[in-house]
């Protein structure tokens, strides 16, 4: 029974399709339910803190429905984008029906496709990875599943990491620098990787089969929607990959890792990303707000990853917190104390680490 608390997740692409269904203003449906009914259910539900102890955990990972749960994310992703791509290149929809159909679809590709895929291209397992793969290939960000693991959980909390946000920097400053950035760490990461394999030119170099993943996607919705599918999809992917990285800003906004004297930062701690304890958007992300942890442990799946009281926590769900970073002063009237609060607990906690900088 644990796991079906995540089943909430389903919810958005259902709503999603039926508002494709129904037309019009409907089209919004899948986002009203992300940036709308979520929060009012976060403020509703409350906080979750519990963590499973050592047989919970082993029981969780005994249940294959945890594992299902997210592999299934698969066939509604699939049906959606099928669904979609259909009215929009036979339905006479209004321009209102086409930006909500875009925002929805995004939406859902992100809150869910992209989440899922997270979790799965952490993963040893063959299959997993493959599914993450074709996730990330909905929403043209196939270079996620290299920059995630091999760039971002390395570098993260430094500025080498495309994904840093320093203190007061602006949402509209930080997308550019991290959309780019990130597509030029993977294509470094994958190289040194290929060419220390022996994997250039062939479909194990990933530089080269992500980008046939994509071509063919593109081949495949232009032969059976045409140019406006094309469009569609182009659309929607911009939505999905721009709601991935304005979730890497609000993750780690303001937590830098110190540099110590030697030039090396400090170890990867819970201290270095923002949790989130609401208990429905735990379940709707599949505890991706339990980031502290992920982060200090990326091998946990996320029927396993722990709240710290002592990591550093927002005051709201993700979805509200996105919409808080649209506008630049409320985000820092309410994130900069914050940071300077807890930036100045690390330093008081590690008086050792006094001759230690903070990455800006």
């Amino acid at each position: 029974m644990e796991a079906l608390p995540y089943l909430i997740a389903y919810l958005t692409p259902a709503a999603t399709a039926l508002g494709l269904w129904l037309g019009g203003g409907w089209t919004f449906l899948g986002l009203g339910v992300v940036f709308g009914l979520i929060p009012v259910l976060d403020a509703v539900g409350g906080l979750d803190t519990e963590n499973a102890d050592a047989d919970g955990e082993a029981a969780r990972d005994r249940n294959p429905l945890f594992n299902w749960v997210v592999r299934g994310w698969i066939v509604p992703q699939l049906t959606l984008l099928a669904v979609a791509l259909w009215q929009a290149s036979t339905a006479d929809w209004s321009a209102l029906a086409w930006v909500g159909a875009i925002l929805s679809v995004g939406t859902t590709n992100s809150a869910g496709g992209i989440t899922i895929a997270h979790e799965l291209m952490h993963r040893r397992g063959r299959f997993d990875r493959a599914l993450a793969e074709v996730l990330m290939t909905t929403s043209t960000y196939t270079h996620f599943c290299v920059e995630h693991v091999f760039g971002h959980h390395k570098t993260v909390a430094t500025p080498d990491d495309p994904a840093f946000a320093p203190y007061g920097q602006t949402l509209y400053a930080f997308l550019p620098r991290s959309l780019v950035g990130g597509l030029r760490s993977a294509w470094r990461h994958e190289t040194q990787r290929a060419t220390r394999k022996g994997d250039v030119g062939t479909l194990r170099d990933r530089r080269l089969r992500y980008a046939l993943d994509v071509a063919l996607a593109y081949g495949l919705v232009a032969a059976l929607t045409g140019p406006v599918g094309v469009a569609f999809f182009a659309a929607q992917s911009l939505v999905s990959m721009v709601l991935l990285e304005l979730i890497n800003y609000i993750e780690h906004y303001g937590l830098a890792r110190r540099q110590l004297p030697n030039g090396k930062y400090e170890k990867v701690t819970p201290h270095h990303s923002w949790n989130s304890a609401h208990r429905v958007t735990k379940h709707f992300l599949f505890a991706l707000p339990r980031h502290a942890d992920h982060h200090a442990h990326a091998s946990r799946p996320y029927w396993k990853l722990r709240h710290f009281d002592d990591a550093p926590q927002m005051p709201a769900g993700y979805a509200t917190m996105v919409l808080l970073s649209f506008v630049p002063p409320l985000w820092f009237r309410v994130m900069n104390p914050r940071v300077r609060h807890w930036n100045a607990g690390m330093a008081a906690r590690y008086p050792d680490q006094a001759g230690a900088q903070v990455a800006a």
